[in-house]
């Protein structure tokens, strides 16, 4: 198909040193990646982040800041996915795909070490969508119940939860906040005044793709217990982009998608439900796999997974990202995250007539940064020639007040944040 590039065969059946020396660089771009315990708990310097953007293949002369909605995997995530799938296809007997299983429970034990949580209470869905979805049909509701939701979710944790209303007619609540609130305290109230004797369920995302606002999740989660409520947070802005553990946030399910933050292959993410509420969780599939009772024997979050046959190699790749942020260590790419994001919110707010919606607090923030370059500006076509002209992924969202959002990750350097901030600039009084 015109437009498209593809990898050639001989470039993803080479070895991992192979290929790095194909790209120009193999001893450096080797070198990026020692131990977890090796990287410095200092943020490392732009010559480290250069190393780290060579192991994905993004384009010459693309800017890539759309991390809220799709990243690149790295070259490792790759070449797992088709290695496995490539030796799939070579022999897809029975006896071949044996290994599978325990490929995907090495991911299972690697995904609950990096997010603080147990093996049997990680479920490897599909997305976030599919994650988000299984709290709100799998709880039990009724008329008269309520559901408190934040008006700045994504629509998988807002629209679905309505739809499911609409049909068994209990009560959706939403709390309003501010673009962006001023401090912690200011959310804990507006969150803490809405809940009534009959909210049953807290639903929320920690981190906004529609704002950037991030919300005190643990806070949130002590407060919502403490009215009886259970908690679920949709983390696909956080997953991947942020240090957790799921335990001491004390939620009682999150989800989030493989394809963002994470940087691991497409069609696969993270269904997390706490131990002891797991009997409230039901599956929204059951398939091959389940076994031959209604109750079978215990299995933890795995009864989320009888979904039919999968791609084993995606599966597999799930703990090969893992690794990946692990060498690197999660605390290192969350400073390298939120560093991006304040310079790009330090250089917007110098543009004239801009508006960041995005508190420059880190506090209230993490890696979406979302902003309004006036009303003077048309802002799609703003963000149709940042692309065209300048080589800028972003994302444009429309409405009332029309906003563009840039979501840079480790895969971006210091220098790209300067190039996006003159992009901005000359985009801005052009399309003003």
């Amino acid at each position: 198909m015109a437009g498209m590039v593809s990898i050639p065969e001989s470039a993803w059946r080479v070895s991992r040193r192979e290929f790095f020396e194909r790209l120009g660089g193999a001893s450096a771009a080797l070198a990026a990646f020692p131990p977890a315990a090796a990287v410095p708990s200092a943020s490392p310097d732009e010559p480290f982040w250069h190393q780290v953007k060579a192991q994905f293949i993004l384009r010459d002369g693309l800017i890539l800041m759309n991390a809220a909605n799709l990243c690149p995997s790295s070259l490792s995530v790759m070449e797992t996915v088709f290695g496995y799938l490539r030796d799939e296809d070579r022999d897809a007997s029975f006896q071949n795909r044996e290994k599978f299983g325990e490929l995907r429970e090495i991911s299972r034990l690697k995904l609950a070490r990096l997010m603080g949580a147990s093996p049997d209470e990680i479920a490897l869905i599909r997305n976030t969508t599919e994650g988000n979805n299984v709290a709100v049909h799998a709880l039990d509701l009724k008329r008269g119940d309520e559901v408190l939701l934040w008006d700045q979710n994504h629509p998988t944790n807002n629209i679905a939860w309505r739809v499911r209303a609409a049909r068994d007619g209990f009560a959706v609540r939403t709390v309003s906040l501010r673009w962006p609130p001023e401090s912690t305290e200011e959310i804990l109230e507006a969150f803490g005044k809405s809940f009534t004797p009959r909210t049953k369920i807290l639903s929320f995302s920690d981190v906004s793709n529609v704002s950037g606002t991030a919300l005190p999740a643990s806070q949130l989660c002590h407060m919502a217990h403490a009215h009886g409520a259970v908690v679920h947070i949709d983390g696909a802005q956080t997953f991947g982009a942020q240090s957790l553990n799921l335990h001491e946030i004390g939620c009682d399910s999150y989800a989030g998608s493989a394809h963002k933050w994470f940087l691991g292959p497409k069609e696969a993410g993270l269904l997390y439900v706490r131990k002891d509420q797991m009997e409230r969780y039901g599956p929204l599939v059951v398939g091959s796999g389940w076994g031959d009772d209604v109750k079978p024997e215990p299995r933890g979050a795995r009864k989320f997974e009888t979904l039919g046959q999968r791609n084993d190699g995606t599966l597999a790749a799930v703990g090969k990202a893992c690794d990946f942020l692990n060498n690197l260590g999660m605390e290192t790419v969350e400073a390298r995250t939120r560093r991006l994001a304040r310079a790009l919110k330090e250089g917007l707010a110098k543009i004239p007539g801009t508006r960041v919606y995005t508190s420059p607090d880190p506090v209230l923030s993490l890696g979406v940064v979302v902003f309004n370059l006036g009303r003077a500006v048309d802002h799609q076509r703003a963000y149709r020639e940042l692309y065209q002209r300048f080589g800028v992924g972003a994302a444009f969202h429309p409405g009332e007040e029309p906003h563009l959002r840039l979501c840079p990750h480790i895969y971006n350097t210091m220098e790209e944040v300067e190039k996006v901030l003159k992009a901005l600039r000359e985009v801005s009084a052009r399309n003003a």
